[in-house]
């Protein structure tokens, strides 16, 4: 069976959890409550089927490492990228889901004190998710 599937389709989940939240604080900034509720949970469900398909990606390779080939300065951006990126994605996990634990349960305080952050570290990763796959395939 193929895997080629898996990283594009990656990437581009990435980039719709990107476009959402985007999308997402434009629709709080004009104070549309409910198209914000919708989009952050569309994001949301980006995210985790972009994880869902990660794993699976290298549960089939059977933990298959993917190896960078480029060399000099695109090299260090490219380890750069991906230090940061990696355990940012594993340390916003908890705080989405407090977020929405907070915004679903109108507590709105303790939504926007996480969210601050939380909304440009996610799109980041986010977005660096899109730069890893574009170094790794097209570049």
């Amino acid at each position: 069976m193929s895997l080629e599937f898996f990283p594009p389709l990656n990437a581009s989940l990435n980039a719709t959890a990107g476009v959402f939240l985007c999308l997402g604080w434009v629709a709080i900034r004009q104070n549309r409550r409910q198209a914000h509720k919708k989009l952050m949970i569309a994001a949301f469900f980006a995210s985790v089927v972009f994880l869902i398909s990660y794993v699976s990606y290298h549960f089939l390779r059977h933990g298959m490492v993917t190896r960078y080939e480029g060399e000099g300065v695109s090299r260090i951006i490219y380890f750069f990228v991906l230090g940061t990126h990696t355990p940012l994605a594993v340390l916003i996990v908890p705080f989405i889901l407090l977020a929405l634990r907070h915004g679903l349960r109108g507590e709105f305080d303790k939504h926007v004190r996480i969210t601050r952050w939380l909304l440009p570290t996610w799109l980041y990763v986010s977005v660096t998710g899109v730069v890893i796959y574009l170094m790794l395939y097209v570049l």
